[in-house]
């Protein structure tokens, strides 16, 4: 016998903004680039986690998002990550072939390539929450919100997640979008492709 599934909660960051539930929980006062709007929500957060600087961009998107949505007394081994966007990692592939074609440059930086893969983000997710599930990143031109719908109840019919936080991360010289929701066996909001395309758009 199937589980009801449901969207617990879902947080979305775009144009200097943060919202979860629909609630706006941070905003710059007025337009900057994505860095400043980056470091301001992690003062905000007090996220305190120094590693953070060090990320990609799309990397500390994903970070921010995350951390909407998980909380730190979680099972934290019992969370799936999947997550897509549609321009994988070419804002860092293009930084990275920048720093090989520098002539001032004697080697590619290693601290760029190094989030040269879209599914970076998910380690640095997994890392900072300590998880240890099941995780896949997808590239496709929009959200697969069949694909998703249909791999997250798979996963928690199967009992291989409790949760699944899922999503979409999206970053490309200095444009960015991220919505991300936690689907789980208690909420709301049940878990149909219709309430994932509110959501999402």
């Amino acid at each position: 016998m199937k589980e009801n599934v449901y969207i617990s909660h879902y947080a979305t960051i775009e144009a200097e903004r943060i919202s979860v539930d629909g609630q706006e929980v941070y905003q710059l006062s007025e337009a900057a680039s994505f860095a400043a709007f980056a470091k301001g929500a992690y003062q905000h957060f007090s996220l305190a986690y120094p590693k953070f600087f060090k990320m990609d961009a799309l990397s500390k998107l994903a970070i921010l998002g995350a951390e909407c949505l998980l909380n730190e007394g979680d099972q934290q081994g019992d969370i799936a990550v999947i997550l897509a966007n549609k321009s994988s990692s070419l804002d860092t592939d293009i930084r990275h072939q920048e720093s090989i074609a520098s002539p001032l440059a004697f080697y590619p930086s290693p601290a760029v390539f190094v989030y040269t893969l879209a599914n970076i983000c998910l380690g640095e997710i997994s890392i900072k929450h300590r998880l240890q599930s099941e995780n896949a990143f997808f590239i496709a031109p929009d959200y697969p919100v069949a694909l998703m719908h249909t791999y997250a109840n798979y996963l928690l019919q199967t009992q291989k997640a409790q949760k699944v936080l899922c999503g979409w991360v999206e970053y490309y010289q200095e444009t960015y979008k991220l919505v991300f929701y936690l689907v789980e066996h208690r909420g709301t909001r049940e878990h149909h492709i219709t309430e994932i395309q509110k959501i999402i758009n």
